[in-house]
């Protein structure tokens, strides 16, 4: 359970989306010190939480609730394939 309410947040826009449970990953960054700094010089962004999407950084919690309220954050999921399959998509 989330610590921050961004995360708290990030987390709940992601569910909201339908990401796939088995595509994703959480790290608590709060545990660690080193990872905490080390991921904000590796993506060059000052705030947690980060999200990245097959390795690639999207951003904090205000770039996701700004795409998910645009529909940005929709097609980006639905392209890189980290959504629950709907039935459709089974067929």
């Amino acid at each position: 359970m989330p610590q921050c309410g961004f995360s708290r947040a990030s987390i709940q826009i992601l569910g909201l989306q339908g990401v796939d449970p088995e595509k994703f990953a959480a790290v608590n960054v709060l545990e660690n010190h080193e990872i905490r700094q080390g991921i904000k010089e590796y993506s060059n962004w000052p705030t947690i939480p980060q999200l990245y999407v097959n390795k690639e950084f999207i951003g904090g919690c205000d770039i996701l609730v700004s795409m998910h309220q645009s529909g940005e954050l929709t097609d980006l999921l639905y392209k890189e394939k980290v959504l629950v399959p709907s039935p459709e998509d089974e067929d």
